[in-house]
């Protein structure tokens, strides 16, 4: 009895913590952190998105909590880590996103893919802190080395220069004038979050294009 008892007792807290389906009769509301980068975070960082000769701190960093809108319809939670004083306007952002139920594929801190950024962009993970170079600047640190760029749904907003295209996938999505899921487009809800932030985006840049790239200067 004492079994069935505590069978029964597992399945109830099962069912009331489960996550619950979009359109349950429910209204989901955001829920965003931010704390200090945690003694197991940190030993997980050193040697893969941070190094010695970073140009910023790990206690310069601190790390989000947020929830978003996956590509399957669900309400998913994810991991980004940016700079102190990029924290609570980034918060404020994917607030933003979650409330226009913008999707995105997955969020995960890019240690999942030893840091390596070719594949974050395959995986199609979006990141924001990332200790390395600006891509094809090797010497030049990226923003993304100072906590202050976000790269979002990779594949959907592909990295382009002439005829290279990354994450190769991204070839799909070449054609700006789709609308397809997970895109970002100029004028959309993600542009003029970030705007509001001031941040730039890197689809207009002129000599190539990296629709996957926010940041706080432009670069």
């Amino acid at each position: 009895m004492r079994r069935v008892a505590t069978v029964a007792l597992v399945a109830a807290v099962f069912l009331a913590t489960a996550q619950v389906p979009v359109g349950a009769g429910t209204s989901p509301t955001f829920d965003g952190t931010i704390e200090r980068i945690p003694a197991d975070l940190r030993l997980w960082m050193i040697g893969l998105s941070w190094h010695r000769g970073c140009p910023v701190p790990i206690e310069s960093l601190r790390l989000l909590h947020v929830d978003y809108w996956g590509f399957d319809g669900g309400e998913h939670r994810g991991r980004l880590i940016v700079h102190w004083r990029q924290a609570r306007p980034v918060l404020h952002v994917f607030h933003v996103l979650f409330n226009h139920r913008f999707s995105i594929k997955r969020i995960l801190l890019p240690e999942k893919y030893g840091a390596n950024d070719h594949h974050l962009m395959v995986h199609n993970v979006t990141s924001a802190f990332n200790c390395r170079w600006r891509a094809g600047q090797p010497g030049v640190w990226s923003e993304h080395a100072y906590g202050r760029a976000i790269d979002i749904n990779p594949v959907q907003n592909p990295y382009v220069v002439g005829d290279h295209v990354s994450p190769p996938r991204g070839r799909a999505y070449l054609d700006r004038a789709q609308d397809l899921i997970g895109m970002i487009h100029a004028r959309d809800v993600v542009i003029r979050a970030f705007a509001r932030i001031g941040w730039e985006w890197g689809g207009n840049w002129t000599s190539l294009k990296d629709y996957q790239h926010l940041s706080s200067t432009g670069r």
